[in-house]
Parts: C-alpha cells; structure tokens; sequence
C-alpha cells in the first residue's frame, strides 16, 4: 500500500494553471456569524419573484421547501454545493462503501459535468488513456478532441479482463509517457449492460497500484444492480486515495434534476472545484434544493429502498426483452443477460458492419437502437448493436425484436445471394 500524498504527476497543465476565484473564495464565509457582506455580487432575494414551492410524491407525500430554504435555493451557493446536501451525500457514501479516507465531494450538473473535469484535470493533449471497450459514447464525445491515444481494453460478460489490462501495462513502449489513468463503467457498463466482478475489480485494483495509475469509476447504474448483494465499488476497496467515484440521481430520482456528484481524494476533487469556479459556478440551487428535500424525507434507508424497488422496475423489463429476444432472435444474435441497468449489447450473427443495418434499415422499419462502432474508442467495425429496455413497453418490444429479426434474415438471405 502507497497511500498517495502528492498529486501533481496526475494533473495536466491546464488543471495546475487553475487558480482560486478570488470572489468564489469569499462564498463560504458570507454565512458567518456577523459577517457583513460588501464583497460578492449576489443579487438582492427579494428581487426574485418565486417565494416558496410545494410539490407531491408518487406515494402521495406533499414537499414544501419554505421561504427561508427558497431564498437560499435561487441565490449563489458554495461551489461544490449546498452543504447539507453534500453532508447528506458524505452519510450515504460512508453507509453503502465504507471509504478508508476522508474524502471530498464535490456536486455537479449530473455527473458527467465533473466527469469531463476529471478527465480536462488529468489528460494533457495527446496522453494516452486506458478505456474499456466498448466504452460509454458520452465519455468518448468528450475525449475524442482531446487528440488521445485510446489504449483499448478487452471485455466479455465479466466486464475488463484484468489479463487484458495487465498485458497492455507490461508491455508497454517505454518511450511513451505511461497512462495516468483508467475510466470505466463498471457496474451495467453502457453500453453492455454487464458488470465486473469482486474478484477482477480487486485485481483491477492492484494494478492500478503496481502501474500507479487512478480509477475513473463511472457508476450512474451502481443502485440498479439486480442482485440482492451489490457489488463493491472500487472507492470501496481504495486504500491509496487513487479512485475517482462518479453517481448520479439520474437514473434514482430525475434525469432532469441534473444531479451527480464526485467522491474522491481532496486534492484531485479541490482541481474538479476549481474547474466549475471558473466554468458554470456550482450545480443548480433549485434542483439541489429539491433533491436535498427528498432525501430529508427519505433518509438514507429509504433511499435505499426507493432504489431497490426501482432496480426491480428495471430487472422486469429486463426479463420481458429476454423473453422476447429468445422468441425471436436465436440464431439471429447472441447476448449476454444484463446484470443491472437498462441496456443489452446484441451481437447480429452474420453481420459485419451494423451501422447501415441499424442507422438505415431499422430506423425505416421503425425500430431506433445504437450501431456499436459508437463505442469504440478507436471506432472499430462491428456487428455489435445497443438496445435499452428501459421505456418501451412489452408489445413494443416484442415488435420491435420481431422487426429487427426480420431484417436480419432480409440481410443473411441478401448475403448468400
């Protein structure tokens, strides 16, 4: 064990560049006991014309965030969010992983806004960055204009094969500067819907230690796993202060809330706060105020238990596709069953190239799912297509496979012509 205490050799040079807001410094001490405030430009509350907002839960619960709660929503706030709801986020994170180091957090516009600041802290242009393959195509959107070399890392229905890893380490050409570090989805990865185990994250892990590079855990579907016993997360087992943790409410409470929040190291999450003082000032007050009104209500436990039933939600749609893509797709296509989430990854016997039969024909047959070259970092052709169970309800899916099936026999027959 290497607990790291210096991370300069991780940060790119724009990210050491960043400097304190010297007004955004001033934010957290404005809540001072008599403190007087002549410094930051905050807007007067009573010019804002909403006074305080009431809302219903599913189960039929009403929500009021008072005037005083209101008043703090709508105004400027801490930068890596309100501090309850960051508290509230420290207790669920020390309850589910069990950090062994006092860690930061810092809140953003859905987690792929402190996604993409993780890898602007980390990669200098033309560093070359360890991704699992396929890989989720909003990540790649933002790297590909990075100019970086992709170093592409095998899975199967386990997830990253850690000899896969090992052997793209070992062999390394040393005349290039070694990857800083390794992002990946590793619970429903997107698009492949598996999970890695225990054993090869604890391998995973350990490389990570011997080759010194950090974890970009990518975990918005952690919540969704469909066992009974979830799978630890790399923060988990991280002993050295070398993983960055990723969640979401996305896919818990509302995608539209636009609430993720990293978990990490101080040093690297204090870069990721630097960033948004400089780029969009901190998440939306409203929506953290909302989320933080929910999660009140619920505690802890009962955000567990509002994830577990929609795990389950999830778990029977899941089982309806599966139902139907062994009707109609044996012979057609092979899969593996997803383990969490929302997506299955449908490998198209037969098929060379899915991005025509997929981005033409199906779309002409009414039938919308992603071609798989989208995941590929280094744009591999592929037979491989995305489809996501998660809206479509059982007839439609059902007709949707019976559609794809019939289009796959078009393109076989077509073929030995």
């Amino acid at each position: 064990m290497v607990v790291i205490k210096d991370y300069d050799r991780f940060l790119s040079k724009r990210s050491k560049a960043r400097k304190p807001s010297a007004i955004r410094a001033l934010q957290p001490l404005i809540a001072l006991p008599g403190m007087i405030s002549l410094g930051g430009g905050l807007p007067h509350p009573s010019t804002f014309p909403i006074l305080d907002m009431s809302f219903t839960l599913t189960n039929g619960d009403s929500l009021t965030i008072s005037e005083n709660e209101m008043r703090r929503a709508l105004q400027y706030s801490n930068t890596s969010g309100l501090p309850d709801l960051i508290e509230w986020l420290k207790q669920l994170q020390i309850e589910e992983h069990k950090p062994k180091y006092d860690f930061d957090i810092c809140i953003g516009n859905g987690s792929q806004d402190v996604l993409s600041k993780a890898f602007e802290m980390l990669l200098n242009e033309g560093d070359s960055i360890l991704i699992e393959k396929p890989a989720y195509t909003g990540a790649l959107a933002f790297l590909r204009p990075m100019n970086l070399t992709f170093v592409d890392i095998e899975t199967d229905g386990n997830g990253i094969i850690p000899e896969k890893l090992e052997e793209a380490l070992k062999n390394w050409d040393e005349s290039k500067p070694r990857p800083k570090a390794i992002y990946t989805v590793p619970i429903a990865g997107n698009p492949t819907g598996v999970g890695v185990s225990l054993e090869r994250k604890k391998r995973i892990y350990e490389l990570a230690q011997e080759y010194d590079f950090i974890i970009l855990e990518d975990d918005p579907y952690y919540y969704l796993q469909f066992s009974e016993q979830r799978i630890p997360s790399y923060f988990s087992m991280d002993v050295d202060g070398r993983v960055l943790r990723f969640d979401s409410f996305s896919k818990i409470l509302s995608s539209g809330i636009r609430i993720g929040w990293v978990s990490g190291p101080k040093p690297l999450v204090n870069r990721i706060v630097l960033h948004t003082q400089a780029g969009n000032l901190h998440a939306s007050g409203l929506s953290q105020t909302f989320a933080l009104c929910i999660l009140r209500r619920w505690g802890v436990f009962g955000f567990m238990e509002h994830a577990k039933k929609t795990a389950a939600f999830y778990k029977n749609k899941r089982d309806i596709f599966i139902e139907s893509a062994e009707k109609y797709l044996n012979g057609l296509a092979e899969w593996n069953v997803p383990t969490a989430g929302m997506f299955i990854w449908l490998k198209l016997l037969g098929i060379d190239d899915s991005e025509t039969l997929i981005k033409k024909k199906a779309i002409e047959k009414k039938v919308l799912m992603v071609p798989g070259f989208e995941f590929f970092p280094n744009n591999d052709v592929t037979p491989y297509v995305r489809a996501s169970y998660s809206t479509a309800t059982k007839e439609e899916i059902d007709e949707a496979l019976k559609r794809l099936a019939s289009l796959l026999k078009d393109a076989i027959a077509s073929k030995s012509q």
